[in-house]
């Protein structure tokens, strides 16, 4: 049996993190197999990226380098984690995948939208998500949630306003696949919404 491939995709601060354990902890308790997992990091050469990329000194990074960064620790997970865990039937949820490269490295910075694809393409072998959950919430809410800890985060207002605005256009553009879940008070409640959807999909 082929497992299912979840990806989280959201605005900084929106909670991902936390909707992804909420999810994989109620797959588990129906007697599934869940591996949980980060964008960039979750093995050792992506986690040593991931230190590189949020590195507040790296201030002079260009988004080519970011890419480069991004797809690299990207390819890695895929055939280190994914790839395995999905064969063995395990259910893989990971937070953020290709969808943030398209919106943060294109929307956001510029860089050429096909081009991001056709790299993604290569650094995945052209791996897609079975389903997306795309937590969306007031820009400046979820900025002050996540309190500006690290390098991308910092990189202002108008930046993050595209990138969520990449989002939607995403959204739009594969709507069989991106389900946009607007971030409620209670993350339960949030939660319970991400069930509903999953359930309707894939009749678990």
């Amino acid at each position: 049996m082929q497992g299912i491939f979840i990806t989280l995709e959201g605005i900084e601060g929106s909670g991902k993190s936390t909707q992804a354990k909420l999810l994989a902890d109620w797959l588990q308790k129906r007697g599934q197999d869940v591996i949980l997992l980060r964008e960039p990091g979750s093995t050792r050469i992506g986690e040593k990226i991931r230190e590189v990329l949020l590195n507040k000194n790296f201030k002079e990074m260009t988004p080519l380098t970011e890419l480069f960064l991004f797809l690299a620790s990207r390819a890695q997970l895929v055939d280190e984690k994914i790839r395995p865990a999905l064969k063995k039937g395990v259910f893989v949820i990971l937070d953020r995948y290709t969808d943030s490269t398209l919106v943060y490295q294109g929307f956001a910075h510029g860089l050429d939208i096909t081009t991001i694809q056709q790299l993604n393409t290569i650094a995945t072998g052209g791996l897609e998500p079975d389903i997306t959950f795309l937590l969306d919430m007031d820009i400046h809410e979820g900025l002050n949630k996540s309190g500006f800890k690290d390098r991308i985060e910092e990189k202002g207002l108008d930046f993050h306003l595209k990138v969520r605005e990449g989002y939607f256009k995403l959204a739009e553009q594969y709507p069989q696949r991106i389900f946009v879940v607007k971030v409620k008070p209670d993350p339960q409640d949030t939660h319970s919404e991400i069930v509903e959807i999953f359930c309707n999909k894939f009749s678990i």
